[in-house]
Formats: structure tokens, C-alpha cells, sequence
């Protein structure tokens, strides 16, 4: 409580102030304020605490999104050249058909296998668009890593939004390869089948135009020759199918010089003549040429023949007679002459039977040959060049 104080009759006068102005309470507030001070320097220190747990939070989390992200770009790139590889192969194979279809005149190839590569072309378009319209598509990037935490939040939910789509293009990218695969795999099959249609006719139109010129015939055979090992669509299957029908074409061209020569009124015995010969030799490859005079016979109802032939393959030889051969066509005597020439071609197969090393037993084994074939007239060699030794008729009897 406060004492009182008697104004009156204090000696000196004035105001006596009392011992205190308070009561002892009044101390209280210097402690609370230090309490406050205290506490807001705990709740600092805890938000501190807080922002470096955020800020670790943060950053490992973005870290952790960024390994994500990063390992989904590595997964898409890799992707996106699994298939521009496929792309490129695809591609590639379908110039070479584009350049088959071009090249192809149709004298050899078959339709339905051209129609065949024509489909398969145009699946594998379809097949190459869906990877085209996805290897276009920009890949997203990861800018530096944020300081704040806040940043690093953002940032961290980006990379696992890029990181998804990612993930997505990755999965689209995969899927588009097999189409292409198998598209690849069936435009080569159809542009093989393609060239091998084309060489397999390659026989039957050489019988067609027997009138050809052998080198001509052989550049066909050689060119179909080498389609059997034809696996790829390539620059060589191109050339293989051009070289077919440039050797065809020689075929044909020197068919015709052949049987513009041969026209007249001899034509038909002397096509007679020269299937007759040939029906005498399978296997052989003939070809005959027709003069006035030849091997220096010809005239006063002489006949003259004259026969090259080689030794190399395939087995070949150029037959040379004189228009009486086919003005006396088909006597005995003609077809016994044909005969003998035809011996002298058909040794190329029997080339180990007799010794070639004379001209006489050169001779002497083609009348042999014939006289084995049952040719007796005397203009199977007999006539010119005498009456051959038994063990050639003998050894002529195993040459067919």
C-alpha cells in the first residue's frame, strides 16, 4: 500500500515523494519483453530450419526428376534412331523399286509381279508416314538447374510432365518400327520376285527368237545368270534387270538383221535347215549364216558348209552353208552335209573323243559323227574327205 504524506506540516514544504512510485509488480515487463525476444528468435531459427529442409526437399527432388528425365530423353533418342535408321533403310529399298518399275519395259518381267512391287511400294509409304510425322516432333530440354526452392518445385514437376511425354514418344517411336520392318522386307521379296521373273522368262524367249545372234543369246543367259543370287534391293538388282533387257533387245535386233537376210524365196527351207540342225545338237547354241558360195562349193549343184566353233563356254558354233544346201533341202544329201557340220559343232561337247590336232581328223571325226547318227550319203563327209576309222564312228556313237 502507499504512504501517506501530511503536506502541512512537512518541514521544508513542497511534495515528499513516496519510497515508490509502484508496487513491486512492477518489474513484470521487462521480463515479458525478453520472453518475446526469445521467442521470436526460436520461431526464426524454426523458419529457417524450415526453409533449409524445403530447399534440400527441393533440390534432391529436382534431382531425382531430372535422372527421370534425363534417362526418358536417352530412351527417346535412342528410339528415334532405331527408327530413323528403319526409316532410311526403308527408304532406300523403295528408290531402288521406284527405279525397277522405271527401268522395267515389261519384255521380260511378268505383270503380276510388277503389280506385286507396285502394291508393296505403296504400303510402305504408309507405313514409313506415322514414323516421318514422329521423328519431326521436338524433343523437350531441361534448362539449369533453379537456386530457390520454389523454382526447384516447379522445375521438378515440369521434367516429370516433359519426362512422360517422353516416355509416350518413346512407346510411339517403337511401335512404328515393325510396320517398317516387315514393309522393308516386303517391298525387297516383291522386287526380287520382280527380277526373277524376268530371268526366268529368259529362256523361253531365247527359243522364241532362234534366229539370234549367239553372243547376243549368251549376254541374255549371263545376265539372268546372275539373278539367283540377287537378295537385296540395290543398285546391282537394277543394273541386273537393265542388263537383261538390253541383252533381249540384242535378241530381238539381230533376229531380225538375221532374217532380213534370210528372206526370199529360200526362207522357209533354210529355217527348216536350221531346226533340223539344232534338233541334231541340243545343248549346243547355233547360229547360220547363208552365202552363194562357201568353203569354195556351192555352184553346179555343189554344196558348201563350213563350221567355227569354241571350246570355252557354253558350249557354241556358227554354222556357214551355201544356198544349194537349201535349194536341195530335203534331200539325203543335204541333211548328210548338215550332219557333217553339225559333227564338227557338237565336238565341243565330246572334245576328249578324238584328236583334234589335224585337220584331217578333224574331218574325219564330223563324218564319223554323222555316220553315227545314220547319215550314209557320201556328202557326210565320205565324198571329201575319205571314209573315217572305225574307232572314230565307235567313239561318235558316246557324243550326243
Amino acid at each position: 500500500m502507499t504512504a501517506s504524506v501530511d503536506v502541512a506540516t512537512s518541514p521544508a514544504g513542497g511534495h515528499a515523494l513516496p519510497p515508490h512510485f509502484a508496487s513491486t509488480d512492477d518489474a513484470a515487463p521487462k521480463r515479458r519483453g525478453r520472453r518475446i525476444g526469445f521467442m521470436l528468435g526460436a520461431a526464426g531459427v524454426l523458419v529457417a530450419a524450415a526453409v533449409g529442409v524445403l530447399q534440400v526437399t527441393a533440390s534432391l527432388g529436382y534431382d531425382g526428376a531430372r535422372a527421370e528425365f534425363d534417362a526418358a530423353a536417352a530412351s527417346a533418342r535412342d528410339s528415334a534412331t532405331t527408327v530413323q535408321q528403319e526409316l532410311d533403310t526403308l527408304t532406300s529399298v523403295t528408290d531402288v523399286a521406284d527405279l525397277l518399275k522405271t527401268a522395267d519395259t515389261g519384255v521380260l518381267t511378268v505383270p503380276s509381279a510388277r503389280d506385286a512391287l507396285t502394291t508393296a511400294s505403296t504400303d510402305a509409304d504408309e507405313a514409313a508416314g506415322p514414323a516421318k510425322e514422329l521423328l519431326i516432333e521436338p524433343l523437350p530440354s531441361a534448362d539449369s538447374k533453379p537456386s530457390a526452392f520454389w523454382d526447384l518445385f516447379a522445375a521438378s514437376d515440369q521434367l516429370a510432365v516433359d519426362a512422360g511425354d517422353l516416355d509416350d514418344l518413346a512407346a510411339d517411336l517403337d511401335a512404328a518400327t515393325p510396320a517398317m520392318t516387315a514393309a522393308s522386307a516386303e517391298v525387297t521379296e516383291a522386287g526380287v520376285a520382280l527380277l526373277r521373273s524376268a530371268a526366268d522368262a529368259a529362256p523361253a524367249f531365247e527359243s522364241a527368237h532362234l534366229s539370234a545372234k549367239n553372243d547376243a543369246v549368251i549376254a541374255l543367259r549371263d545376265a539372268a545368270s546372275r539373278v539367283p543370287d540377287t537378295m537385296l534391293l540395290d543398285v546391282t538388282a537394277v543394273e541386273s534387270l537393265v542388263s537383261m533387257q538390253d541383252a533381249a533387245g540384242q535378241v530381238v535386233a539381230t533376229e531380225q538383221a538375221e532374217l532380213a537376210e534370210k528372206a526370199g524365196p529360200l526362207q522357209g527351207d533354210r529355217l527348216e535347215i536350221e531346226a533340223f540342225a539344232r534338233s541334231l545338237a541340243p545343248g549346243v547354241l547355233l547360229e547360220f549364216d547363208w552365202n552363194q558360195i562357201v568353203n569354195n562349193a556351192g555352184s553346179n549343184g555343189s554344196m558348201g558348209g563350213l563350221t567355227t566353233w569354241w571350246w570355252d563356254d557354253p558350249d557354241r558354233a556358227a554354222i556357214e552353208l551355201s544356198n544349194s544346201v537349201a535349194e536341195q533341202w530335203p534331200a539325203d544329201r543335204s541333211k548328210a552335209l548338215i550332219a557333217h557340220e553339225v559333227g564338227h559343232a557338237i565336238s565341243v561337247k565330246c572334245e576328249d573323243m578324238y584328236d583334234s590336232s589335224t585337220q584331217d581328223s578333224i574331218e574325219k571325226w564330223a563324218t564319223a559323227w554323222a555316220i553315227s547318227m545314220g547319215f550314209t550319203d557320201d556328202a557326210n563327209g565320205v565324198w571329201a574327205y575319205g571314209y573315217p576309222p572305225q574307232s572314230y564312228i565307235d567313239a561318235a556313237y558316246g557324243c550326243r
